[in-house]
C-alpha cells in the first residue's frame, strides 16, 4: 500500500501493522519514497555477511598468480 507522509505519520501504529501482517509499506513524500518492512524481512533481504578474511579464505584460490614484488630500483624523479 502507499502511504502520503501526513497520513503515516498520523497512522504510524496502522503502518506499522500492515507491514507486519501485510507486507512492505511505501510512504511517499513528493518525488521520494521509503519502504517499511519487518525486521525479519529486512534481515531476509540483507542476507548473510562473511567477514573479508572469510571472504579470501573462502574465495578463488591464488595458486598460480604472480605476487612477487618487483625488485627493480625506483626511478630518479626530480622535484
Amino acid at each position: 500500500m502507499d502511504w502520503q507522509l501526513a497520513d503515516a505519520k498520523n497512522r504510524f501504529s496502522e503502518l506499522v501493522n500492515r507491514a507486519l501482517r501485510v507486507g512492505p509499506q511505501r510512504v511517499r513524500r513528493r518525488n521520494e519514497a521509503v519502504v517499511v518492512i519487518s525486521a525479519e524481512e529486512y534481515e531476509l533481504l540483507k542476507g548473510q555477511r562473511v567477514s573479508f578474511k572469510e571472504y579470501l579464505l573462502l574465495g578463488e584460490s591464488l595458486e598460480g598468480v604472480d605476487l612477487e614484488r618487483d625488485s627493480s630500483p625506483m626511478r630518479e624523479i626530480s622535484l
